[in-house]
């Protein structure tokens, strides 16, 4: 018997590039895990590493998944970055999470700066949510509110 999709899985970005509905390149795919490229190019590489549940990232992290998820970037970074990478995960709007479904960036390939300095990044917020924070109600929801 088929299980019931959640509202989360669909509107989930992560859950349509894991069923094929949105493009996206694939690096490496399990029965637990994908691997795909980030739709930013900040960085030359730039994978994630989902797994193919639909989670939120508290959840991914203290989940059994985890360690293989944390040891599938490990492996990717050193294949793909042998001058060095990172591995960042971003937990709620301040840190610029954009996407309830968990997972791990895996970035390198250039050097990436210090810990929160990248090219583009003030565009990052114009880029993902339009210029507002991903908790902020979208400007014709907040227009309807004020009326």
């Amino acid at each position: 018997m088929e299980q019931p999709v959640s509202n989360a899985e669909k509107r989930c970005d992560f859950c349509a590039i894991i069923a094929g509905e949105l493009p996206r390149e694939i690096r490496y795919e399990d029965d637990e895990f994908v691997v795909f490229r980030n739709k930013l190019e900040w960085a030359p590489v730039m994978w994630l590493v989902v797994p193919r549940r639909h989670m939120g990232q508290m959840e991914f992290w203290t989940s059994p998944l985890f360690e293989r998820g944390a040891r599938l970037a490990v492996a990717v970074g050193e294949q793909d970055a042998p001058g060095g990478f990172r591995i960042v995960s971003n937990f709620g709007d301040d840190a610029a999470q954009s996407q309830s479904h968990g997972h791990l960036h895996v970035l390198g390939g250039a050097d990436l700066g210090l810990y929160m300095d990248w090219p583009g990044k003030g565009d990052y917020r114009r880029i993902v949510y339009g210029g507002r924070r991903a908790s902020a109600p979208a400007p014709q929801a907040e227009a309807e509110r004020r009326k």
